[in-house]
């Protein structure tokens, strides 16, 4: 594989601005990776006030899309500034600030789709205040919104610890509303994206998918349910017909012993609560969210605000870190001939 020997220039969105996500960044600056250059995107006082509360050193560099792009050195970060709309304190949630939340992904995504960055890695953000704060109808999550931002029809959640990727076929949902989401169309869609993107992100010449039941047992034949027999079994025999190394549909209580997970290069399960509990239970803190089916590399921590934890200097950049290793991993696999 071919390295790529320019300065990468990495986006990073804090997140929600009383949680965890600026002094995250402040830890990740003390020693960031090899050549590239760490943009936060944010209100600098943010980063300023986690220095400090840290005990930390931090130089912040102003600067925008045209600036010239070059290595962060440790206890260093170039900052595109978003003014906050009021200051945030450690813990306390204002809905007055879900704008800004939103206002620096905004700017984050766009400058990624016009080629002024590699890659953007997003903090934890807090759902329930952006929804509350009426900031944008309906908000459901990164994902989503970073779909609308770029135009994506179908983007496909993956979350990756090591070799075990896990991917959703469906996302922020009620669990009532799963069974009628999960349809051949978007089943067929969804399948189609994570394999093109297991090729094209990860360098795996021939995938090998593990495909979920909805239902306990894979609907044990029709007795505990038949959407394995109406809709995901017909989806797998089309795509297998079109070359497709697909398994499945599997019961999900199995599936994730060390056997079987040998003979795939990733899950695909059929909600969000079926396959993520597994994942975090291995790799929690140091696992990666990213988004498949982007126009732009997007990565993300794989947890959330922890309101509680914000402020004390206790919250562990792993997760951050591994985000910005995967997304220069990516960069560099989008790079290679």
């Amino acid at each position: 594989m071919t390295a790529v020997s320019r300065v990468q220039r990495l986006l990073i969105t804090p997140g929600e601005p009383a949680g965890i996500g600026p002094e995250l960044l402040v830890r990740l600056a003390q020693v960031p990776p090899g050549n590239v250059e760490l943009i936060a995107v944010c209100d600098p006082a943010l980063l300023t006030a986690a220095a400090a509360q840290l005990a930390l050193p931090l130089t912040l560099h102003a600067g925008d899309e045209s600036t010239t792009s070059i290595a962060s050195n440790a206890g260093t970060l170039t900052v595109w500034p978003v003014p906050l709309a009021t200051a945030a304190a450690p813990g306390k949630l204002d809905a007055r600030n879900a704008p800004y939340v939103l206002h620096t992904l905004r700017r984050a995504a766009a400058a990624c789709l016009a080629g002024q960055a590699d890659a953007l890695v997003t903090g934890p953000i807090h759902k329930g205040i952006i929804n509350d704060a009426g900031a944008h109808a309906q908000f459901s999550g990164h994902t989503e919104f970073l779909a609308e931002l770029t135009g994506t029809a179908l983007p496909v959640m993956l979350l990756a610890a090591g070799t075990l990727r896990v991917a959703l076929a469906t996302t922020h949902l009620p669990l009532a509303a799963v069974p009628a989401a999960i349809t051949r169309e978007s089943l067929t869609a969804t399948l189609r994206v994570l394999h093109a993107e297991l090729i094209a992100k990860f360098g795996i010449a021939k995938p090998r998918i593990l495909v979920t039941g909805l239902n306990p047992h894979a609907g044990e034949g029709g007795h505990l349910g038949r959407e394995e027999i109406e809709v995901i079994n017909p989806v797998l025999d089309t795509l297998r017909a079109e070359g497709m190394a697909l398994e499945g549909p599997l019961p999900a209580d199995t599936l994730f012993t060390p056997s079987v997970l040998a003979r795939g290069d990733a899950v695909l399960t059929m909600f969000h609560d079926q396959g993520l509990p597994v994942l975090k239970h291995v790799g929690f803190g140091h696992a990666v969210n990213i988004t498949l089916g982007l126009p732009i590399i997007r990565t993300s921590v794989d947890h959330g605000v922890a309101l509680d934890l914000a402020g004390s200097g206790q919250a562990d950049a792993g997760s951050l870190r591994a985000a910005v290793d995967c997304a220069l991993h990516l960069v560099t696999n989008k790079a290679a001939p």
